[in-house]
């Protein structure tokens, strides 16, 4: 039985519970599918001509303990309302849905300097990561694929705690949990002071896929 685990942690993870079967490091395919799709991403994408803002901040909220949350999800308008940066927001049909019941869409989409966009694919996702000036999520991926040494942003995590604990020891997230002065504070440091990031992600170096398919080949050589 063979194990592959995508980052170091993942791994030491792995032997303290003595599970059965080889492990293998392999690295994390998000990265990979970065590497591989943001040159074709750059060439056929045209998302930055809805964009009106030079310098600006994506946002992504859709986890249930947030938009499910009056409260968070109040919030999170606020923020969007006194953010010292622009937001571009592609808005997952839950949280519309949420917002239209709480009576909180028709306000969010009067702010000026919020984008409010439909889900986006891939490809178009990607340009707008790779020119934002940070990225303000609840996502998990988002947090994996912003690591990727073609795209290297600052996150926000708008959560009380995230399992992806090596891309805030790396330094490139930052738990801020769903309080608004708590995230606004937050957006203002990174404003303020551009945040060192690493030139490696710690989720692989975009050879994950490879290392898996050679790790199996040999296992049947």
């Amino acid at each position: 039985e063979y194990l592959f685990a995508p980052t170091t942690r993942a791994l030491e993870n792995l032997q303290r519970e003595n599970v059965w079967g080889k492990i293998f490091l392999t690295g994390n395919t998000a990265i990979d599918a970065v590497n591989q799709h943001l040159p074709l991403a750059e060439k056929k994408s045209k998302i930055m001509q809805q964009v009106p803002f030079k310098d600006y901040a994506v946002a992504t909220a859709h986890r249930a303990e947030n938009v499910d949350d009056p409260a968070v999800l109040q919030s999170f308008i606020e923020v969007f309302a006194k953010s010292p940066l622009p937001i571009v927001y592609p808005m997952h049909p839950r949280t519309k849905k949420r917002l239209q019941e709480n009576n909180l869409l028709q306000k969010a989409e009067a702010l000026k300097n919020l984008l409010i966009l439909p889900p986006l694919g891939y490809l178009d996702f990607l340009v707008l990561l790779k020119n934002a000036r940070l990225i303000i999520t609840d996502s998990g991926g988002i947090q994996e694929e912003a690591t990727a040494p073609t795209l290297r942003k600052e996150v926000l995590v708008m959560r009380l705690s995230t399992e992806r604990q090596e891309a805030v020891e790396a330094g490139f997230a930052k738990v801020v949990g769903t309080d608004a002065a708590s995230i606004l504070k937050a957006i203002r440091e990174a404003v303020e002071k551009e945040a060192k990031l690493p030139n490696v992600s710690p989720f692989g170096d975009g050879t994950a896929a490879e290392n898996t398919v050679e790790t199996v080949k040999k296992s049947f050589a």
